[in-house]
C-alpha cells in the first residue's frame, strides 16, 4: 500500500515547501527524505509537548483535571485578580484549559504581561465549546512552573528531551519569563517524530517509561468534540489515529490500526490541502475510490438513522438490505477495519449487528 517514493515525487514535482519526510511501520524507521535532523519550527505542534508533561504531572498525582486552575497558578496572581475575573476562572477546570473548550479567549497573548492578558479575558464559563487559542496552553504552562517548582523549559529538557535523546531544539519565553508552550519552537523532524513514537509505544520511547498509559489514551482519545472529528489534550483525532498538527502543515500522523506513522515538516502558507492528499493517497492508500466510498457510507448512515427513527420507507429499507448484501459494503467495511475512515464520518450503519438488528425487526 505505501508508495513513499510517489509520495516524495509529488512534493518535487509541485515544488512543495517541505523540508524532510520520514515513515515509520511498526515502529521502525522506513524512509526518510531531505532535511531530518536541522531545526525548524513547530508552531502548535509544540502543545504536544506540553501534553506529555502535563501527563508526568498528572502520574506523580500534583494534578487533579477536575480542580479550578487557579488552585494551580501563583498565589500571588489569583489573589490580585478582580472579584469578576475571580468568579469567572475559579469555573475552569484544567480539563477545560486542556481540550479548548472555553469560549471568550483570544488566539494569542499579548502585551508585556502574558498572564495577565489571559487572565482578563472576557470568557464565559459557563458555556462549553471548542475555542481554539493558545491562551489555554498559556495558563497550562505557568501551571505547570508552579506545580514542578522549577522553569519548565527546564524540566522539559530534563525529563522529556533527555531521556528521549533530543539534545538541538530552541523553545520561546513569554515577557515574564514563562515557557510559552503553545508555539515558538524548533525541532527537526527526527525528533518531533520520536513524540509520536511515544505515543505510539503508550508512553514507552526506546525501554524508557516517560508518561503512563492511562494519560496517553487520554490524551489521544476524544476529550472534546468538533468539526475534525474531535480533540484530546493537545492532539487532535486523524481517522482511527491521532495527529500532532502545527501551523503551516507541520505533520505527524499515527494510525495505530495500520502502525504507521509519518512526519513531515514544511511551510506552506495557505489553507490548500494537496499535501495530505497526496500523503493519504501514497502512504494510506486513500484514493478516489476511497473517497467515494466515505460518501457513500455518509449517504448510507443518513438512510439508516431515517429507517431506525421509523421515517423510513419500505423502499428505504430495500435499499439498506441492498447495500449490506453488496461488495460495496464489505468495501466499505474493511476500511473501517483498517482504521481510515474520517475521524468525523458517522458509520453505525457498517455494524453488522446494527443492520441485522434493524433488518430483523421490520
Amino acid at each position: 500500500m505505501m508508495d513513499f517514493d510517489s509520495f516524495i515525487k509529488d512534493i518535487k514535482d509541485n515544488n512543495w515547501n517541505v523540508f524532510g519526510v520520514e515513515l515509520y511501520h511498526k515502529g521502525e524507521l522506513k524512509n526518510i527524505w531531505g532535511d531530518t535532523s536541522g531545526l525548524h519550527e513547530i508552531y502548535s505542534a509544540t502543545k504536544g509537548v506540553v501534553s506529555i508533561a502535563v501527563g508526568i504531572a498528572y502520574d506523580e498525582g500534583r494534578i487533579d483535571f477536575d480542580k479550578s486552575i487557579l488552585e494551580y497558578l501563583p498565589k500571588d496572581r489569583v489573589n490580585s485578580l478582580s472579584e469578576k475575573q475571580h468568579e469567572r476562572f475559579v469555573k475552569i477546570s484544567v480539563r477545560r484549559l486542556l481540550t479548548m473548550s472555553v469560549i471568550g479567549f483570544p488566539f494569542r497573548p499579548e502585551g508585556e504581561d502574558w498572564l495577565d492578558f489571559s487572565l482578563s479575558a472576557d470568557i464565559n464559563p459557563d458555556e462549553i465549546g471548542f475555542n481554539y487559542s493558545n491562551i489555554p496552553v498559556y495558563i497550562i504552562c505557568v501551571a505547570l512552573t508552579n506545580i514542578f517548582g522549577c522553569d519548565l523549559g527546564e524540566f522539559i529538557e530534563k525529563r522529556i528531551f533527555a531521556p528521549m535523546d533530543i539534545t538541538s531544539f530552541e523553545y520561546g519565553r513569554s515577557p515574564e519569563g514563562y515557557f510559552y508552550g503553545a508555539s515558538n519552537m524548533l525541532l527537526s523532524v527526527h525528533d518531533l517524530s520520536k513524540f509520536a513514537l511515544l505515543l505510539y509505544n503508550k508512553g514507552v520511547y526506546n525501554g524508557t517509561r516517560i508518561v503512563s498509559e492511562e494519560y496517553v489514551d487520554l490524551a489521544t482519545s476524544v476529550q472534546m468534540m468538533n468539526r475534525e472529528g474531535g480533540y484530546g489534550f493537545y492532539f487532535w483525532r486523524y481517522r482511527s489515529g491521532f495527529s500532532i498538527n502545527g501551523k503551516w502543515k507541520q505533520k505527524c500522523y499515527i494510525i495505530p490500526k495500520q502502525e504507521i506513522i509519518i512526519t513531515y515538516l514544511s511551510h506552506i502558507e495557505d489553507d490548500s490541502q494537496d499535501l495530505k492528499y497526496s500523503m493519504e493517497k501514497y502512504i494510506f492508500g486513500i484514493g478516489d475510490k476511497e473517497e467515494n466510498a466515505f460518501k457513500r457510507i455518509e449517504k448510507m448512515e443518513e438512510l439508516f438513522d431515517k429507517v431506525s427513527s421509523g421515517e423510513g420507507t419500505a423502499q428505504d429499507l430495500k435499499n439498506l438490505e441492498a447495500y449490506y448484501t453488496s461488495t460495496d459494503w464489505h468495501f466499505d467495511f474493511e476500511l473501517d477495519e483498517a482504521g481510515l475512515l474520517p475521524a468525523n464520518l458517522k458509520h453505525g450503519v457498517l455494524s453488522e449487528d446494527g443492520i441485522y438488528n434493524l433488518l430483523e425487526s421490520k
